[in-house]
């Protein structure tokens, strides 16, 4: 569960360049991969901050460092920084994204909307044409994730040409909308939608790959932290969001 040196090289620089902490004044430092091995563990299972084992820095320290780099933008610059990369390295295929939202159920605290399922958390998640997140964003479960698609492709770090998602999506305002950014919509249109619009059917070859969006949300939910929210503070549920993406995009580059 903890990371390797390998990965701690790539993570090591972002993660500490935030914090300038006189050394001979106030608590003792805390190591940071330590700190980050703690955070994981709390990601992965879900547990409570205070059932943190002893092998880890105190959960307090774990929860500061973690409350930092959500403040910071530390997770979200990685989660841009770690997609740029492989993609200078001809690893990630931006010719075509996809699109699409999960439910995240929570009791309380910002960006929490009602719903059918219940009071909840919507996840917002764009991938590469493999699968591999670009990013993610937290709303409220109660706005339609139509409404939710250009905010959460404007948050990409690369700009895709195609940008492949469900018929939830068909709508000729995003579509114009994201037209303007030289993006084209890929999406069957509704049955009841009012304007009946003849669909060239090799684009929509290409939805029949939009699977690879919900695998990365069953890749996600393997953190149960993700799943369900704990955290009152939505910036502080979005960077345990963030940090399960980071580590997917590890464990399959480096």
């Amino acid at each position: 569960m903890d990371i390797s040196d390998k990965q701690w090289e790539v993570l090591e620089k972002p993660l500490t360049s935030i914090f300038h902490k006189s050394e001979t004044r106030g608590r003792p430092r805390q190591d940071p991969r330590a700190v980050l091995n703690g955070i994981l563990w709390i990601c992965r299972t879900g547990a409570p901050w205070a059932d943190l084992p002893g092998r880890y820095p105190p959960y307090q320290t774990c929860h500061r460092y973690h409350k930092h780099w959500c403040k910071s933008g530390s997770w979200d610059k990685l989660l841009h920084a770690l997609a740029s990369d492989p993609r200078d390295r001809g690893k990630i295929d931006i010719t075509e994204c996809f699109i699409d939202g999960t439910f995240a159920s929570a009791k309380k605290g910002a960006c929490v909307g009602p719903t059918k399922k219940g009071k909840g958390t919507k996840i917002m998640a764009v991938t590469d044409a493999v699968g591999i997140p670009l990013t993610v964003r937290a709303f409220s479960a109660s706005t339609h994730e139509v409404k939710l698609a250009d905010r959460t492709i404007r948050s990409c770090a690369i700009k895709p040409k195609r940008a492949i998602a469900d018929r939830a999506y068909d709508s000729d305002k995003l579509r114009r909308t994201l037209k303007k950014r030289g993006i084209q919509l890929v999406c069957p249109h509704r049955s009841n939608r009012k304007r009946q619009v003849h669909q060239d059917g090799r684009e929509l070859r290409r939805y029949k790959r939009r699977w690879k969006v919900e695998r990365l949300f069953a890749w996600l939910f393997n953190s149960r932290r993700t799943f369900v929210r704990y955290e009152y503070h939505a910036d502080l549920f979005l960077g345990m969001v963030q940090l399960a993406c980071v580590m997917i995009i590890l464990k399959s580059y480096f």
